[in-house]
């Protein structure tokens, strides 16, 4: 493999939640490392652990959550060693960064929108009232609000949801972050504000030279927007590949799922596709693969022993045993070959994303 320069380094990790007199293990021994300046995709169904994997990398997992074993390497630092509030500060908002689901819970009510940007800028690079000002207003303009430097002494009620999403990106540039973690920012939007903040996302990675962490379970905005996806399931990462990998090559039956059910390939007057079953328990153990109960391609070793990772490529990785040679051949599913031409054509007649 070619050299590569890794930003954020998880080995071996491992999450667990109290719940009442129950334990939860909603993460897996993950291992992974993010490459500088990519755009990342973290893609998998609600539960299956994207955002609790994140919030370790910013210290902010839930009071009844803790990290039981592994490591998180940032800067030549191990996060994971870092358990107060205050030893986070140096790492929280100005090196790692988030925007969050519902920008409204992210403004104050009652400060300024100005203030609001000008206090962290002030804060994290000691910048003078005026010369943050300045430089708020300079990020409001790059986020796309018009009329900025008019704006700036307006509350976050008198913007639109879009434009209040615009403003929580521009709080979380205003320290120049490494890394930006976006948790699905855009599902209290509608499509056509989504499409606007996903470009706005690609470009400002482009401009500002960020490794962006796109958390989401909509493929379609993947297409659009990463250079590297990785697939999670019931705590783990089970398949992970640049884009046009996953997306025209995955391996995986649980990706292969995901896929199918874009709406994007769905027929009118058809049911769209939906994988059957639901996601296992992560309260209990987890033998073997943890999609093997809902998988049509399920093999006895499935329910037996968990899979390694398997190459597929210098840079696709998926952990299932239909990869071992001495599994039975299995084809692609008919529903998602062809994928990137219907993709584009459905572009083409003014719905859906495009792939790169």
């Amino acid at each position: 493999m070619g050299e590569k320069n890794i930003i954020l380094s998880v080995k071996d990790l491992e999450v667990k939640f109290q719940v009442r007199e129950r334990v939860l293990t909603a993460i897996r021994n993950i291992s992974y490392d993010f490459e500088e300046g990519k755009v990342v995709a973290i893609v998998g169904e609600s539960g299956s652990g994207k955002s609790v994997f994140t919030k370790t990398f910013t210290g902010m997992l839930e009071v009844n959550g803790t990290i039981s074993k592994g490591e998180i390497w940032f800067e030549g630092k191990n996060l994971v060693e870092k358990t107060k509030d205050s030893e986070w500060e140096e790492i929280r908002g100005k090196k790692i960064a988030m925007v969050f689901q519902d920008p409204m819970s992210s403004l104050n009510p009652i400060l300024t929108i100005g203030d609001q940007i000008s206090e962290v800028i002030i804060k994290h690079r000691g910048l003078s009232k005026e010369e943050a000002k300045a430089e708020a207003i300079s990020l409001m303009e790059r986020v796309g609000i018009p009329n900025a430097a008019n704006r700036y002494d307006e509350y976050p009620f008198q913007y639109s949801g879009g434009m209040r999403q615009r403003i929580v990106i521009a709080i979380a540039l205003a320290c120049r972050p490494r890394i930006l973690i976006c948790d699905e920012p855009t599902t209290a939007l509608d499509v056509t504000i989504q499409a606007q903040i996903i470009r706005l996302i690609k470009e400002l990675s482009a401009e500002f030279g960020f490794t962006t962490i796109y958390i989401t379970h909509d493929l379609g905005v993947v297409a659009n927007v990463a250079d590297v996806v990785a697939v999670m399931y019931g705590g783990q990462i089970i398949e992970y590949g640049n884009v046009e990998e996953i997306f025209y090559d995955s391996r995986h039956p649980y990706t292969w799922g995901l896929l199918s059910s874009l709406p994007q390939l769905g027929t009118k007057g058809d049911d769209l596709f939906a994988i059957r079953g639901t996601p296992p328990s992560l309260f209990e153990e987890i033998k073997g693969d943890a999609f093997a109960l809902r998988s049509q391609y399920a093999m006895q070793i499935d329910f037996e022993e968990e899979p390694p990772f398997f190459k597929v490529s210098d840079t696709h990785y998926a952990k299932t045993w239909l990869l071992d040679p001495r599994a039975p051949k299995v084809e692609q599913p008919e529903a998602i070959r062809g994928l990137h031409e219907r993709l584009m054509a459905s572009t083409s007649k003014g719905g859906g994303y495009s792939g790169k």
